[in-house]
């Protein structure tokens, strides 16, 4: 049995799986009465109901037009029979057929011998009105309408009430005074007086094609939407479904006509009414002809004028969306938040409700979280085997200079002989991308700049350390974790007794973990955030044993520990303090023991959406072995296990709406905590060889990563990297 041609049709059912019935909205019915005794409709038919067209008579119909037209819209979810769009909404029956002029029997559910007068109709719209029903129904018309009852409809939809109107079955008429090719008279004058409110439904089949007998939109597309009007199951005798028996078999009967379209349009009213009670009547209908499927012609056309109605469409947020008490809008489609790489995937695994708002202020539960994303895996292979970069590194004991240069150019076919010239080209065949420059200013006291280079590597440099080189696997002192470019760095050293103090400083940008997807956002390259670090380390030998003690400050404009959150949050970036230590032994005999840690705390700077509070800690270590002159005087042989920079503890706070109060249109907050501690921990190890052949520099190396980004289910990295290199 089809019993729900039209909800089906029209999608209502998703928005029925959100508890969305109708229940509480009234739908005001003015036509031909209704079957007072019908289970369809028990205990739903107000007490307000009443004849408009005489006083002698009840609403209790005559024929069935108006309970099918009833039933469309209304019909109940009892396991009985046909089921409305709105199935438990209230209906205000108000019978306006002239007395007499109906018949009893008329099977297909068409008017037939029932007339309406215009002062009749307008009574019952005026009646409504009163009432504040939120829709009122007309699948009747054919005249056209008289002053009063175009004052009924502007007083209506000036109220907030959506008037729906049927377009009329003129479609296979070959009178010369019928123009099927527009809605017909009363429709058209309903419509004229509409000021926003009033929609003019025609029909279409269960394949989505004008039916034959339907008016259409011509000159009033704008306003015109078709819905389900044709076959629709199924007349009713005696309060349940009338079946007929032939030849053996069992038939339903079907009824077809616009005034069996427009009910379809005006249970969606109660719908979008129940769901979203902030909505006024015009946005009721801006939203149902904006939202609808396109058919015909692209855009609104003279036939199907704005579409087929879709309450999938028309439940979904519309225009800029945004969160109550953020400052500017939030796409669906944006990035809310990327991790940074010690975050792991914490980020979009957490679960981060909110409460959102579209254009028309209607709430909806969004989860935030959908759209959060981890840091995209290091390529580490592809970083550490990057050709046309070339180090040259010169100087003495008072002087030394080192640089990276891009020579890609050359290896393209640009002068490789290219003088430092004012011009584009040939600066480009041998470009400066890293320049470090260390100089003693007095026997006690070094100093180092840098230029995109970090601030680790000058004290190393001004401290004298020696750290083994490996190609992939990162010491932990002075890491970050996270992706970021450096721009200016310094250091100053000196020496005060028996330690050496090293003072640091440096700008750079933090750069997202992957390429942020927006509405406003061209192209794949991730994005740069300014930040600021001091530093301050205290270092000495004891004999063999060298060690490091350090602490950091690290202060970023806009991240969270090199993680992005999009601009509704507020987010006012973030202060973090490190504490490093570093102990290197010398065994003799070439060999050395290494051992690297770093502790951090961050806290992010509350502020709208972020809570006081959002407050984590993070670490990292790697411990090394190596030998010097294995296969060579000068070859080195080492193993380093790693771990980088991994979130251990704490995490956000976030002060998210949870709930909306269409009455006062405001929300309600409440604190939600967002782990950051990853569910995996990458471990590294590299071994690691490097030493001279056929006048050039070979290093091998080969490594395994477990858990890459601190996943716990990533797949595990391995590889190997052979890179012979000549100097000048």
């Amino acid at each position: 049995m089809r019993r729900s041609d039209g909800p089906e049709y029209h999608n209502a059912i998703s928005a029925w799986a959100q508890g969305i019935t109708g229940k509480g909205q009234t739908i005001a019915i003015v036509d031909t009465g209704i079957d007072i005794d019908s289970p369809e409709f028990a205990g739903r038919i107000l007490a307000e109901s009443r004849d408009v067209a005489s006083v002698a008579r009840g609403v209790n119909a005559v024929d069935d037009h108006g309970t099918n037209v009833a039933l469309v819209a209304a019909g109940a979810l009892d396991g009985l029979g046909a089921v409305g769009i709105a199935y438990e909404a209230n209906i205000l029956v108000l019978r306006a057929d002239d007395p007499g002029s109906c018949t009893e029997t008329d099977s297909d559910g068409s008017l037939a011998g029932c007339t309406f007068t215009n002062n009749a109709i307008a009574r019952g719209i005026e009646e409504a009105t009163r009432a504040n029903a939120r829709v009122i129904n007309l699948s009747l018309g054919g005249g056209t309408p008289n002053q009063r009852l175009l004052n009924a409809i502007r007083a209506a939809a000036d109220a907030g009430i959506v008037v729906i109107v049927a377009a009329g079955n003129d479609g296979g008429s070959t009178d010369p005074g019928i123009d099927p090719s527009n809605p017909d008279p009363f429709a058209l004058g309903a419509l004229s007086q509409g000021n926003g409110a009033v929609i003019v439904v025609g029909s279409v089949s269960d394949s989505g094609q004008a039916s034959d007998f339907s008016n259409l939109a011509g000159d009033s597309g704008e306003f015109y939407l078709m819905a389900r009007g044709e076959r629709i199951c199924c007349t009713y005798e005696n309060g349940e479904i009338k079946i007929t028996e032939r030849d053996g078999q069992r038939f339903v009967s079907l009824f077809s006509g616009t005034s069996f379209a427009a009910p379809q349009v005006a249970g969606a009213v109660a719908l979008l009414a129940q769901a979203f009670p902030n909505l006024t009547g015009q946005q009721i209908v801006e939203i149902l002809l904006t939202t609808a499927r396109d058919a015909g012609d692209p855009g609104i056309d003279r036939i199907y004028g704005r579409g087929i109605m879709d309450l999938t469409n028309a439940f979904a947020p519309q225009g800029a969306t945004r969160m109550p008490g953020a400052q500017g809008t939030l796409s669906l489609a944006d990035d809310v938040a990327i991790a940074s790489a010690p975050m792991g995937n914490a980020l979009s695994s957490a679960s981060l409700p909110s409460i959102m708002l579209d254009k028309y202020d209607r709430a909806y539960v969004y989860q935030l979280a959908s759209r959060a994303r981890a840091a995209n895996q290091e390529a580490l292979l592809e970083n550490a085997s990057r050709t046309g970069l070339r180090q040259v590194a010169l100087g003495g004991a008072g002087l030394s200079m080192a640089f990276t240069l891009d020579q890609r150019g050359q290896m393209n076919g640009d002068n490789p002989l290219a003088p430092l010239r004012l011009s584009q080209a040939e600066s480009d065949a041998a470009r400066v991308l890293a320049a470090r420059v260390a100089l003693k200013i007095s026997p006690d006291t070094k100093l180092g700049i840098a230029f995109a280079d970090g601030p680790e590597g000058l004290a190393v440099q001004l401290q004298g350390r020696d750290r083994p080189a490996f190609m992939l696997a990162r010491g932990a002192a002075g890491e970050l974790g996270f992706t970021h470019r450096d721009q200016q760095s310094a250091a100053l050293r000196r020496d005060v007794g028996p330690f050496g103090v090293t003072m640091t400083a440096s700008r750079g940008e933090a750069m997202t973990g992957a390429a942020r997807t927006a509405q406003d956002i061209i192209g794949s390259h991730r994005e740069g955030f300014g930040f600021t670090r001091f530093g301050v380390a205290a270092d000495r030998r004891f004999g063999a044993l060298g060690v490091t003690l350090g602490a950091d400050w690290l202060r970023e404009d806009r991240t969270v520990l090199g993680a992005y959150l999009h601009d509704s949050f507020g987010g006012r970036g973030a202060d973090s303090v490190f504490l490093d230590g570093t102990a290197a032994l010398d065994l003799g005999a070439g060999w050395r023991l290494g051992a690297e840690g770093r502790i951090g705390m961050t806290r992010a700077l509350s502020g709208d959406r972020i809570a006081a509070g959002s407050t984590f800690h993070s670490s990292s270590f790697a411990f090394d072995a190596s030998k010097r002159g294995v296969l060579q005087g000068s070859d080195r042989l080492g193993f380093r296990l790693s771990s980088p920079m991994r979130v251990s503890s704490g995490g956000l706070n976030f002060d998210l709406p949870v709930a909306y109060d269409y009455a006062s249109e405001s929300a309600v907050f409440e604190l939600r905590r967002v782990s950051l501690t990853p569910d995996g921990r990458e471990l590294m190890g590299e071994l690691a060889w490097s030493g001279y052949l056929l006048d050039g520099t070979l290093a091998a190396s080969v490594f395994y990563r477990s858990e890459p980004n601190h996943m716990r289910y990533a797949a595990d990295d391995t590889g190997l990297l052979v890179r012979w290199s000549r100097g000048f």
